[in-house]
């Protein structure tokens, strides 16, 4: 949970204080209907980051959290196949390194929806 917090948090915060650079940078367009929807995308971004953050110390995959995993699951998927879509028509070492952090972390919260719990063996 703290790593996706602070991924999603670094990709939250750039695209919404640097979306013209960072449009420049992929190629794209910077007219504001373009830059408006990478702010959106980064305030969207760093919201996930507050939920995955404020969650971290929650059994994640349980019914109180189950949401959470869920959520974080449908996000990662839904983006990871459409990186992967686009990966493999422009390629890239930057966007297979980017695919692969979501690939990624769509398995691990995959494997926290679709397994049981375990608590600690802390008491």
């Amino acid at each position: 949970m703290s790593v996706s917090a602070a991924c999603m948090a670094a990709a939250g915060l750039s695209l919404s204080f640097l979306p013209q650079e960072l449009l420049q940078l992929t190629g794209s367009p910077s007219g504001l209907p373009l830059v408006l929807l990478a702010q959106a995308c980064g305030a969207l971004l760093l919201a996930f980051a507050m939920l995955n953050w404020m969650a971290r110390a929650n059994l994640i995959g349980g019914i109180y959290s189950r949401p959470v995993a869920v959520a974080n699951f449908l996000h990662f998927g839904v983006v990871a196949t459409a990186l992967a879509k686009a990966t493999l028509a422009l390629g890239g070492p930057a966007l297979w390194a980017v695919t692969a952090v979501y690939v990624g972390f769509a398995a691990a919260f995959g494997t926290v929806i679709f397994t049981h719990p375990l608590k600690s063996g802390r008491g």
